[in-house]
Formats: structure tokens, C-alpha cells, sequence
């Protein structure tokens, strides 16, 4: 009988309430004295066992007098409790997480450990989300989708950390504007005190802390991105990374002005800065059409009107000669 009553003992049901609730399956309906004398344990220990049952959700209580005893079926009631231990488990496992910030900084790691693997959506946006409210100094990112966030919501956490006088640089890949929307957010960044640039060679996407840890995706493939990412720590590996993001910085273009900056404290530009820097960064037309809300046709004339001015033949070329005028 052991063997019988223990299949729900790791989803916290004892042996004994298992058995119980079992008996309530063949005989529902029943009543406190009808149960004590099936189990042949007291009334007390089975109105506990009774107690604790229904707070797990196995059984209910009906109307009436005397009072009588429902079972849950089975498998609504199972699959209810897996729900709930799998979210204690992963509040468990990201309490562990959060503990690892009350670890000495003095603490030197082992070098297994000066790199980490992150599991899961959740552990992974948390993780970023501690790396970010680290930052004391100075934030690094590059910048691309997919996006596991909502590309139209603003990083609530940077702008906390701009508003804390860190410095945060940010390199947007070119085809993030391809989202709609996220120029604006850009902008709005940018505002606050982001300084962006747009690059089309952003690799991945990444995040570093005061030069000190990073966070970037496992593999460059969507799903990936989403369910796990790479922790690393001081190391030669996290010199790489920001040689990297230094180098990408160099070559990226400022990003596009928005509309409502003051231009007091910007050299005078063309009328279409904002669209010639898009175009020089790489975006489509269509992208381009999207970003500032005109039409396909509009960018196409305006383009062409601007490479004129120019006397260029490509964009590239355009690029070349606009970075010479001081427009970019």
C-alpha cells in the first residue's frame, strides 16, 4: 500500500492524506465520521488531514448538515498543484539568484566561474535587470531584436540609471529600426542623456556593466536568445567584449535627431539630416517611410533631391560627403 499512496508526495501531500483523499474518490460525499471509521483514525486527525487537503485544492466542502466531503478530479487537481510548485521552484531559483549580490566583491572566482549560464526567460530578464541597476558608472549596450520585452515600451531601468548620472552608450543595429516605434524610444533615450549611435554590423545583443560583467545571448538564434544567456565576469573574455563594443562605436553614425530636440546646442544641419542619416545607416525605404511617417514615394523624392545636393552617386558616397559638411 506504501508504493500506492505516495505518487503526490512531491507535490506535497503526505502519505497518509493521499491515502485519504484516495478513499473520498470511491466513497464522495462522505462525512467526517464516515472517513474516520473507513481510515480508523480519529475524527481529529482526519478533520486535519481534511484541513490540509482542501487547502491544496483536492477537496471541498458541501452545503448542509451534516457536512460532507468532495474530491477534486483527479487530474484538474494534480495539474492545479504542478502549477503552483512549478512557480515556487522558480521563485526559489531566482532567490538564489538575487542572493549571489551578497557575495564579498573582494571574492575571487575560480575560473569556471568567471563565466555563467542563465536558463530561462525569466531568469535571464532578471539577471539583465541586475546587471543594469549594477551599473555605478558607466552601461554599454548594443542593441537589436528580437525583442523579449515589448519594443514599444521605454527601459524604465536605464532611464532610472540616466537619471542617477551613469553614462550609458547604446548602438542600435539597423534593422531595430526596422520596428515601429523603436526610433522614437531611441530618441527618447536619448533625451534623457543616452548617448546612440546606429551601426548595420551590430552582431547580437549585449550589455556591459562598468567593464566589469556582461550579458549577452547563448546563440544568435531567436528562440535561444529568449530561454538562456551568458554571464561574464572579469576576465580577458569581458576585455574582448568591450574591445568589441569600442570598435562598433567608431564606426557607428550618430543617431537620427528627433523632432522636438533643441538644435541650440546642434550644429546647423540640412532639412533632411534625419532622413539621410537613415538611409546612410542602412534602413530600407520602407523602414525609412515607416520611421518618419511619410510615404514610400516621399522618401524616394527626398532621397534623390539630397544626393543632388550632393553630387553623389551612392548613398555610400552621399555618406562620405555629408560626414565631410559636419551633418552627421
Amino acid at each position: 500500500m506504501a508504493t500506492e499512496t505516495t505518487g503526490l508526495l512531491a507535490l506535497g501531500v503526505a502519505p497518509e492524506d493521499e491515502r485519504l483523499y484516495r478513499i473520498l474518490l470511491h466513497r464522495p460525499r462522505a462525512t467526517l465520521p464516515e472517513l474516520a471509521a473507513q481510515t480508523g483514525r480519529t475524527p481529529i486527525a482526519v478533520r486535519r488531514a481534511i484541513s490540509r487537503l482542501e487547502e491544496l485544492g483536492l477537496v471541498s466542502r458541501l452545503a448542509g448538515r451534516p457536512v460532507r466531503f468532495l474530491p477534486t478530479r483527479p487530474d484538474v487537481a494534480v495539474a492545479a498543484l504542478i502549477a503552483r510548485r512549478s512557480e515556487e521552484m522558480e521563485s526559489a531559483r531566482l532567490a538564489g539568484l538575487a542572493l549571489l549580490a551578497e557575495l564579498p566583491p573582494a571574492e575571487h572566482r575560480a575560473p569556471e566561474d568567471l563565466v555563467e549560464i542563465v536558463h530561462g526567460r525569466a531568469a535571464v530578464a532578471y539577471r539583465f535587470s541586475q546587471l543594469q541597476q549594477a551599473a555605478t558608472e558607466e552601461l554599454l549596450v548594443l542593441d537589436r531584436p528580437p525583442y523579449v520585452q515589448d519594443p514599444d515600451r521605454q527601459n524604465s531601468g536605464e532611464l532610472e540609471r540616466l537619471a542617477h548620472g551613469i553614462r550609458v552608450r547604446g548602438i542600435y543595429a539597423v534593422s531595430a529600426f526596422g520596428v515601429p516605434g523603436k526610433l522614437r524610444l531611441a530618441q527618447e533615450a536619448a533625451a534623457a542623456g543616452e548617448e546612440g549611435r546606429v551601426s548595420p554590423d551590430v552582431p547580437m545583443k549585449m550589455a556591459i556593466a562598468d567593464r566589469k560583467s556582461a550579458i549577452l545571448p547563448l546563440t544568435t538564434e531567436a528562440p535561444a536568445l529568449i530561454d538562456s544567456a551568458v554571464i561574464v565576469h572579469t576576465s580577458t573574455l569581458l576585455d574582448a567584449l568591450v574591445t568589441l563594443f569600442e570598435a562598433l562605436w567608431r564606426s557607428a553614425l550618430p543617431l537620427p535627431a528627433g523632432s522636438g530636440d533643441s538644435t541650440a546646442a546642434r550644429p546647423a544641419s540640412p532639412p533632411d539630416a534625419e532622413l539621410f542619416t537613415l538611409l546612410a545607416a542602412g534602413l530600407k525605404d520602407e523602414a525609412v517611410a515607416r520611421q518618419l511617417g511619410v510615404s514610400l514615394r516621399t522618401v524616394h523624392r527626398r532621397t534623390s533631391e539630397l544626393m543632388d545636393r550632393l553630387g553623389a552617386r551612392t548613398r555610400f558616397q552621399a555618406g562620405l560627403l555629408a560626414a565631410r559638411r559636419g551633418w552627421l
